[in-house]
């Protein structure tokens, strides 16, 4: 019999707190597409002021916002350099190519402390027969990376090679509210080094749906035309918006969802036949190598069986992820269940 549900497979999985739903309920609303919904207008100028930039858009989705992204700072047949394991590249359907037409060029290693010389090592030649590359997308706090922080003083660096060589820089951070509260500073200072970023409501910060894009006043103007051509243009979008605005003002409590996921992979990484890299446990991701003979699909299947839900991130490795919805005495059961079923 399972006697509890520990749900790990994502921050994504959420339920809206009972303050998300009163203020749902109560939005006032407008057409968003006519720029008529003053709660998502207040969502955005709030998102703009909390990040140091002049203008945000809401979006549905976060990979949403970051094909606008690309879409707004590149022009059909450029080349955008990104991470081999980033997010735009790994799991956004190809939208780069599909929906931007550009080309995307993939370096191992760029999200690390190693980043700007790898970023200097991608940068073309001018050639006749190369592609302009008019884009750097980070990613910060990086998802296949076990949520690991870039931090403030690499993301400068990079900017700086960036901004010299003529690139725009896009992040995507999902998750920066979590490298934020993971360094213990002001979001700020992440958006200093870029362009534009888009960060998630619908992670870590518990809303139900949403995401936002922010830049220059000049940028989000032609973001804007992009999220309608994407079919992205809300009508009373304020009923979301409303989630999005309470989820903002509990962003100090992604220290808890740390705090569990750093427990969790300290137990997990006593335990035969698992290893886990603790100094890349940094926010709320915790990545787990199966060593012993059982495969990462088997742990995950006899885990389920006793109510620990999590995922195979390859046939060795294995992804939990901390959230709202898991508290310190799920991760003390997921620990035991572990125990008992891991060889």
């Amino acid at each position: 019999m399972i006697i509890r549900i520990v749900d790990l497979r994502s921050d994504t999985i959420t339920l809206p707190t009972d303050e998300m739903r009163q203020a749902m309920a109560s939005a006032e609303v407008g057409d968003d597409v006519y720029g008529e919904d003053p709660t998502v207008k207040r969502l955005e100028e709030t998102a703009a002021s909390l990040l140091g930039k002049q203008a945000a858009l809401f979006t549905p989705s976060g990979t949403m916002a970051n094909q606008i992204a690309v879409l707004t700072h590149t022009a059909r047949g450029d080349e955008i350099i990104l991470d081999s394991e980033a997010h735009i590249y790994f799991y956004e359907v190809g939208g780069p190519a599909l929906l931007a037409g550009v080309q995307t060029r993939q370096v191992t290693g760029l999200l690390s402390e190693n980043g700007p010389a790898a970023l200097k090592q991608s940068l073309r030649l001018q050639d006749i027969h190369f592609p302009h590359t008019s884009l750097l997308c980070l990613e910060n706090t990086f998802n296949r990376g076990g949520g690991t922080i870039l931090s403030p003083e690499i993301m400068r660096e990079m900017y700086s090679i960036a901004r010299d060589r003529g690139l725009k820089v896009h992040v995507d951070g999902a998750r920066i509210f979590n490298a934020a509260v993971g360094l213990g500073v002001d979001v700020k200072v992440f958006a200093e080094h870029c362009d534009s970023l888009m960060f998630c409501l619908s992670k870590g910060l518990a809303a139900p749906v949403g995401s936002l894009l922010v830049g220059t006043q000049e940028f989000i103007e032609r973001a804007r035309k992009y999220r309608k051509a994407l079919g992205g243009g809300m009508r009373q979008a304020g009923i979301l918006a409303a989630a999005g605005l309470v989820a903002l003002d509990s962003i100090d409590r992604l220290a808890e969802d740390h705090a569990n996921a750093r427990r969790l992979a300290e137990g997990l990484s006593q335990l035969p036949g698992l290893r886990v890299a603790l100094e890349k446990v940094q926010t709320n991701i915790v990545v787990i190598e199966v060593i012993g003979r059982q495969s990462a699909a088997d742990v995950v299947r006899l885990l389920s069986e006793r109510g620990v839900r999590c995922g195979a991130s390859g046939p060795t490795t294995i992804r939990m992820v901390t959230h709202k919805d898991v508290c310190a005495e799920d991760i003390e059961y997921a620990l035991q269940v572990a125990k008992e079923v891991v060889a």
